[in-house]
């Protein structure tokens, strides 16, 4: 099998399997950057209502071509009536949404449950029917790649490119109005044309999808890459050709362990490989990631223990916290007995004579606002300039050394 993976990586495992390898990455790329948008508009569910509703277009447009006398396995032809499908579910969603008391969470999960539970019946209808060719019709449900045609390959990765190419075109408009809607109609767009330009690029990823995907978890594909981009920046337009990488890796990744298993599901294995990304920057990256938070933390708890460890030794007291002493003997400002050292009391100093100087700062300028700065762990330089420092030296009086043990 790592054979045949590092072949199928490689693009050697055949024309088909290229193809289908690159329309992958095309659709990862194109789903990632369009979902962020979605992610940004806080409406990702629609992602989902879509992708349910395109079932029973899958459903009728194969009864449909066997009625028509093809075998009902056309991959334009399904697509088409899964189109046609999901822009009619995307309708009823938006009418409950706009003519009823239903908020549009609710009219999603009715239109996603409804047309759903209305294809899995067309599915099982077509299981009974004499004519066409019935079997692998479920790979819809969580995309399979194994036996695919050369046309079919060739439709998915064209498609792919043109929803990239779409992406790029509108990225602009709909980053304005994922952001703030209200700015974008004063600025002259028009937001519902937006928002439904929007909402069809994701309904053409999801059909182009079906087949590589899956229908039940092209949502994770337009979902995932946009979460996991934002833990590495928070610049919107970064997010966008971040999530549409990741999405290109998952779907690349998960196309060619697909194909050289081909007793993997693809879909399954193309999430997963988004849900691996995802975890790894939840654990690994830089600003937002569970071990630089971590480590943040533990620099901020180093930081108040020495603090508190000074003003112990400023005080005269004996330092008796493990985690406080073991800092400071490694900063060499005591010994391993807990005495404090020469530069130990030269530190200690500073931090009392800093706490008195913040004193008086409070009472000559009484600003709440200047005084809820102080946490302890602001150096008073940072705050106030020299001429104001040293005013405050002139009122508390010379320095006093502290005594050696």
């Amino acid at each position: 099998m790592l054979d045949g993976l590092g072949e199928a990586l490689l693009l050697r495992a055949g024309y088909n399997a290229a193809l289908v390898g690159i329309g992958a990455a095309l659709l990862g790329f194109a789903a990632g950057a369009a979902g962020t948008f979605l992610f940004l508009r806080k409406r990702a569910l629609v992602s989902d209502a879509l992708a349910h509703a395109t079932l029973p277009g899958v459903g009728v447009a194969f009864i449909l071509l066997v009625a028509a006398g093809g075998d009902g396995r056309s991959l334009t032809g399904l697509m088409l009536g899964a189109a046609v499908s999901a822009a009619l579910g995307l309708w009823v969603v938006e009418w409950l949404a706009r003519r009823t008391r239903l908020t549009e969470d609710a009219a999603i999960g009715a239109v996603l449950s409804a047309f759903f539970g209305f294809g899995v019946v067309l599915l099982t209808h077509i299981q009974t029917l004499q004519a066409g060719r019935q079997a692998g019709l479920e790979s819809f449900l969580l995309g399979a790649t194994a036996g695919m045609l050369r046309q079919d390959a060739i439709v998915i990765a064209a498609g792919g490119a043109l929803a990239v190419l779409a992406t790029w075109l509108l990225r602009r408009p709909m980053t304005l109005v994922a952001f703030d809607p209200g700015y974008a109609a004063s600025s002259g767009l028009d937001v519902r044309r937006i928002d439904l330009a929007m909402m069809a690029l994701v309904m053409a990823i999801t059909v182009i999808g079906l087949k590589i995907v899956g229908l039940i978890l092209i949502v994770a594909l337009l979902i995932i890459p946009p979460v996991t981009a934002r833990f590495w920046t928070d610049r919107s337009g970064a997010v966008i050709w971040i999530a549409g990488g990741l999405g290109a890796v998952a779907g690349y990744l998960g196309a060619t362990i697909s194909a050289s298993a081909p007793a993997l599901p693809t879909g399954p294995i193309i999430v997963l490989v988004a849900a691996a990304l995802f975890a790894l920057s939840l654990i690994f990256a830089p600003a937002r990631g569970v071990a630089a938070a971590l480590l943040r933390h533990r620099r901020f708890q180093a930081r108040v223990h020495r603090r508190q460890g000074l003003l112990a030794i400023g005080h005269g007291e004996t330092i008796l916290e493990p985690f406080t002493l073991r800092l400071l003997t490694a900063e060499g400002l005591v010994r391993p007995d807990g005495v404090a050292t020469e530069a130990g009391r030269a530190q200690a100093a500073r931090i009392a004579r800093d706490e008195r100087r913040w004193a008086v700062a409070r009472e000559i300028h009484q600003d709440a606002a200047l005084s809820g700065r102080y946490d302890g762990l602001t150096p008073i330089d940072a705050v106030f300039t020299a001429d104001e420092i040293a005013e405050f030296d002139r009122r508390i009086g010379p320095p006093v050394a502290l005594g050696g043990a």
